[in-house]
């Protein structure tokens, strides 16, 4: 038995230590018979007192093989602490921060608008999020087409100043953030799935202007989507992004370049 737990540890430790432990090893491996008086009896006593022995040694040995462990404990945590873009329920998402028990997790996400993208276009909307954007061109629940503004005016000045007055009041609650010419982004109170609180129970929504083309690219998303254990797809936001969305848009009178989309059928 001690043997076999002497075998166990020699795996952990280094080449000096090996060394030593196969010296012990081999006294070990003599014969088993003993007699006093005998050639065999010098090597009986050295093979109890490497026995004798036994139990200081390998704690000498775990000594030994403990910052091995604590080197893999310290890889555990690594991983454990990795970014969550890489974690299932965060594919697809930045700057993303998970909270997960038994039943459920939930994932908040605050990296995902315009000035997050180097290339200067707006983000889609991952299948781990709940929500539309027109760059989201391939995923067809997540997509929605560009508006025309020219069924009000051909004026993108005007067009943008009717956009930015839309947005303030399109749901209580909303606030605009920031705004530019052609860009604005807003927030609004995420209505599904309820109970989200803070900058976590917050809709971001973008609105891109491009009066070259006569048309305005938009985005909006929820921070947080909520993972009911075992579903691998979000709790629906019951497609109240785009609700919103169309709800701006019918107040504006501007047009769809593009079909009218059904948004999630997810529950």
């Amino acid at each position: 038995t001690t043997l076999s737990v002497i075998l166990l540890v020699l795996v952990f430790v280094d080449s000096s230590s090996a060394f030593a432990l196969s010296s012990s090893l081999s006294i070990l491996s003599q014969p088993r018979s003993c007699g006093v008086g005998t050639t065999l009896e010098a090597n009986c006593n050295s093979r109890r007192d490497v026995l004798d022995s036994a139990p200081s040694f390998l704690a000498g040995l775990i000594a030994i093989a403990s910052p091995t462990e604590t080197a893999l404990a310290s890889e555990i945590t690594d991983v454990q602490n990795t970014p969550t873009e890489l974690a299932a329920t965060s594919a697809g998402r930045r700057g993303c921060k998970t909270d997960t028990n038994p039943s459920r997790t939930v994932v908040s996400c605050y990296g995902e608008t315009l000035k997050y993208n180097e290339d200067g276009r707006l983000s889609k909307v991952s299948a781990t999020a709940n929500g539309v954007s027109t760059s989201s061109v391939r995923n067809p629940s997540r997509f929605s087409p560009p508006w025309s503004y020219l069924t009000e005016t051909s004026d993108s000045k005007q067009a943008w100043k009717s956009l930015v007055d839309a947005v303030s009041n399109a749901d209580p609650g909303s606030e605009i953030v920031e705004l530019t010419d052609t860009y604005l982004h807003a927030t609004a109170p995420t209505v599904s799935p309820p109970g989200l609180t803070g900058p976590a129970g917050l809709d971001d929504l973008e609105f891109l202007l491009r009066p070259e083309d006569n048309v305005v690219l938009y985005r909006s998303a929820s921070r947080t989507s909520i993972f009911v254990y075992p579903l691998t797809q979000p709790v629906s936001d019951q497609n109240t992004n785009l609700k919103r969305l169309d709800k701006i848009r019918s107040k504006l009178g501007w047009s769809l370049m593009g079909y009218q989309q059904s948004g999630s059928e997810r529950i």
